[in-house]
């Protein structure tokens, strides 16, 4: 995974060999008019906590400060996926009905496949109309093992297919 932080919190957690995340890497530097230097920051101990209790079932929602760069439209998108329960899927339709933007499905998809914070921002939770799986940034094969995870400490039945 990269990661990235600000001094409000982390900007970036995206899978290292992901086709976009140069883009996406591009856009943190240019929204927030600096660029990624090597270093450290108090936000990644926190992040490797979160994520390794997440993996281990003991977490269901982060709390790590985020410091998101995107239009106002695609923070409302990322706003509204943590808003989807661990263990839960919805559609990008279903999606769209929630945010009450129905006819905006394409551009909240494009937003969706937008975002810099894997994992933490659920955007794997959203899957095909019919149930199957669609594009995601870690690939479909990461996209199955993070919804299994979350239906095994859930306890709910989550439907997807491969193909």
């Amino acid at each position: 995974m990269r990661v990235g932080a600000t001094d409000k919190g982390i900007c970036l957690f995206d899978f290292q060999f992901r086709r976009a995340v140069e883009g996406i890497m591009e856009r943190v530097e240019r929204l927030l008019d600096d660029k990624f230097v090597e270093a450290d920051s108090p936000y990644f101990s926190i992040l490797e906590a979160q994520i390794a209790e997440y993996f281990n079932g003991t977490r269901k929602e982060f709390d790590v400060p985020l410091h998101l760069t995107g239009t106002p439209f695609q923070k409302s998108v990322w706003e509204a996926l943590t808003n989807i329960p661990f263990g839960e899927t919805r559609s990008y339709k279903q999606q769209s009905v929630v945010m009450g933007q129905e006819k905006a499905i394409r551009a909240i998809a494009s937003a969706n496949g937008d975002n810099p914070v894997a994992i933490i921002i659920p955007c794997h939770r959203i899957i095909g109309e019919d149930g199957s799986l669609t594009g995601y940034s870690g690939g479909l094969q990461r996209k199955q093992q993070l919804l299994d995870l979350e239906r095994r400490f859930s306890g709910k039945f989550m439907q997807a297919q491969l193909f």
